[in-house]
Parts: C-alpha cells; sequence; structure tokens
C-alpha cells in the first residue's frame, strides 16, 4: 500500500503538498523525505500526533530525549521508534510537522488515502505541489506568490469601496 499525506502551511493559505510514501516508513525517514522536498537544511524537529483540532498530543523528536521532558507524564519518544503504518493502525491520521522549535513553526499533515502503488513510479514522492515553500529561517520572508485564495477571490469587490454614489434604495 502507498499512504498519501497532504502538508499544509498556516503561513501561506496557497501552499500544498501531497506525500506518497510506504507504511514501514519510520517518523525519521520521513523527516528526511520532508526535508529533501522542500529544500530546508536539515535541523531540529518534532511531529506531534494530533486529535481533530490540531491539539498537539504524542511528541516524537530526532533524538532520544530520555525522561519526561513535557511534564505530562509522557517522554517524547524518538521518530525511529514507530511507522506510519503503527500510527494508522492507532488512527493517528493528523500529524503537525514543527521545524522551527524556537519560533514554533510547523506543517500540518493530514492522512488522505491509502492505495496501491503503481508499477511505474517511485516511492516517496511528491504527487503534487502547490506554491512557493515558506522561507526555513525567517517567518517573515515574503514571497510575491503567496497570499490567500479568498483575498484573491474577495479582491474583485473592492470595486464597491468608497462609492458614495451607490444608491441601495429604490
Amino acid at each position: 500500500m502507498i499512504l498519501k499525506y497532504r502538508m499544509l502551511s498556516d503561513e501561506n493559505d496557497n501552499f500544498v503538498r501531497d506525500f506518497e510514501v510506504l507504511p514501514e516508513m519510520t517518523l525519521s525517514q520521513f523527516h528526511s523525505f520532508i526535508i529533501r522536498s522542500l529544500g530546508y537544511d536539515d535541523c531540529m524537529t518534532s511531529f506531534f500526533v494530533s486529535d481533530d483540532c490540531w491539539n498537539r498530543l504524542r511528541e516524537y523528536t530526532l533524538m532520544d530525549m530520555g525522561g519526561d521532558v513535557a511534564g505530562d507524564g509522557e517522554a517524547p519518544a524518538p521518530m525511529d521508534t514507530v511507522t506510519l503504518a503503527e500510527l494508522i493502525v492507532a488512527d493517528c491520521k493528523r500529524l503537525i510537522y514543527q521545524f522551527d522549535i524556537f519560533s514554533d513553526r510547523a506543517y500540518y499533515l493530514e492522512f488522505v488515502d491509502a492505495y496501491q502503488p503503481l508499477p511505474s513510479l517511485e516511492y516517496p514522492r511528491v504527487a503534487f505541489e502547490n506554491a512557493p515553500v515558506p522561507d526555513q529561517y525567517d517567518p517573515d520572508a515574503v514571497n510575491p506568490d503567496e497570499g490567500s485564495i479568498f483575498e484573491e477571490m474577495m479582491g474583485d469587490f473592492d470595486d464597491f469601496d468608497g462609492d458614495d454614489n451607490y444608491d441601495d434604495e429604490y
């Protein structure tokens, strides 16, 4: 089987990546694939399993942190100890990929489908991409292709702003 995950960013409403990956891939391997596909430098990262409201639940780190670092009674587990298949079986379909721990920047990944692999394709792979990748180091870096689809669509309605000659009474 192939697992399909969709990645979104809260920094750019147009940013989308669809990843097709093998279920036996560990979170550590998934991290390496994501970093390569985004063109980012390797960095300290964490995956969080989340609930349906994107609340962070269980943390997985690149290195074994040992002990109860979070103070919640459950120590973060190393990324190389769990596979994507194990998460799917445990009904963990949403992941938060925190790539900048100092500025609390993250991507949001959701499991969207599972299907048979196509023999003509190599996995893992980026199946779909839209919009440039947010800058890894500068969250304020503005890309001219960024923006909200909503804002673009609503831009057509700006023509009515400030038009005092418009009379809506009959």
